[in-house]
């Protein structure tokens, strides 16, 4: 996987740094949902069962550079 400065630097955050990196890798592999921003950038959710949340990952228009990854609180689950 290769990340943005930015990824790298809010990983740092208490909130960011249990987010587990296969966890953001599945979550690029196999999302329950997909949708491309109006900047071509690209937003994975999958819902994480170990914390019953849904992880939030947005990629560059490339597809593959990981740009943030969070616990999404407001989104609730959508079609694939």
């Amino acid at each position: 996987m290769k990340f943005t400065n930015y990824f790298l630097y809010i990983r740092q955050r208490p909130d960011r740094d249990k987010i587990k990196m296969e966890w953001i890798e599945e979550t690029i592999k196999n999302p329950d949902f997909m949708e491309v921003q109006s900047d071509k950038r690209i937003r994975k959710w999958k819902k994480i069962r170990e914390e019953g949340k849904f992880l939030r990952v947005i990629l560059l228009p490339d597809g593959e550079t990981v740009h943030n990854a969070f616990f999404d609180r407001r989104f609730k689950g959508g079609m694939k």
